[in-house]
């Protein structure tokens, strides 16, 4: 059924003891999409995500993912969703391809094992054991064995963590390839410019439920207005840059010299503001355009407090 979710999670409640982890959680993850649900410690994302790979039962509500029960159907669930934790899940001493090999062993059409073991940069670590690889190269690792299988869904937590730059951008394209081979994906993270970067849809979770979701483009328009900034002349005349820009437009001059533009920015008004300094004798210079980030509606909505 291609028109169901792949994930869906409706009234979700979990509690450890006295102590309610999860509180209403509703979440939805299309098919053959890439959903980055973010949120500060203890917000209660990583015990949603263990709850939909069946790891814990719910309290309360109720979960399917690929249209079954997490627990109930997990024999038939598990070939066909990967999951890739943070951290164990592998024998501390088995080796790096021995454990890769024997991953894909249980599926019946995995990936080609050399080739992953050469996207992921494991070769030169292949005969070593899992508890003398460094953390970069377990994160790889375990990666690799929650893709090797071809699962139609992959759980993916923190998968850049602890990465240098090249491995983290090679991280993202094989992120990027199984989206466009139809494959889903959560993943959680807190690198901002990951979600913006590779997500169709963020949710944002905070207080045991899902305060925000959309596209990193809606719920970064949904903020603060674009601005325009552009440095001139002191004292230019703003009012008749006020009547050549669109209707709703402000336009200030912040320190003598220095003008922020803000309303509906996009090239007609960033063509209207070159225009008029043209037609007006004002060089301008420094022009940027500035946007509202993902991090911007992530501090907003959960605030700056350090969580424990």
């Amino acid at each position: 059924m291609r028109n169901e979710p792949a994930v869906e999670v409706v009234g979700l409640v979990k509690r450890y003891g006295a102590k309610t982890a999860v509180n209403g959680l509703d979440l939805s993850v299309a098919r053959g999409t890439l959903t980055a649900v973010l949120g500060p410690n203890g917000a209660g994302k990583t015990t949603t995500i263990e709850t939909c790979e069946g790891y814990r039962r719910p309290d309360a509500g109720t979960v399917r993912v690929l249209g079954l029960d997490p627990v109930a159907d997990s024999a038939a669930l598990r070939p066909r969703v990967g999951v890739m934790l943070q951290s164990g899940g592998v024998y501390p001493g088995a080796r790096a391809e021995e454990m890769l090999r024997h991953t894909a062993s249980l599926h019946a059409h995995p990936v080609d094992v050399d080739a992953l073991v050469e996207r992921l940069g494991l070769a030169a670590c292949g005969r070593t054991a899992y508890r003398r690889l460094s953390g970069g190269q377990q994160q790889r690792l375990s990666l690799a064995m929650a893709v090797v299988g071809r699962p139609e869904l992959v759980f993916l937590d923190e998968p850049t963590a602890g990465l240098d730059p090249q491995a983290r951008h090679a991280t993202w394209d094989l992120v990027r390839e199984l989206r466009a081979d139809g494959v889903t994906v959560v993943l959680t993270t807190h690198h901002m410019d990951e979600a913006e970067q590779l997500a169709d849809d963020v949710a944002i979770v905070d207080g045991g439920k899902v305060i925000a979701q959309g596209s990193p483009e809606r719920l970064c328009k949904g903020g603060a207005e674009n601005t325009l900034r552009f440095g001139g002349r002191p004292g230019l005349d703003l009012g008749s840059l006020l009547k050549a820009l669109p209707a709703q437009s402000a336009a200030v001059e912040l320190t003598p010299g220095t003008y922020r533009v803000s309303g509906e920015v996009d090239p007609q008004l960033l063509a209207t503001v070159t225009s008029w300094c043209a037609q007006n004798g004002v060089m301008p210079d420094r022009i940027s355009v500035e946007r509202h980030t993902l991090e911007d509606v992530f501090l907003e909505l959960t605030g700056k407090e350090l969580r424990a």
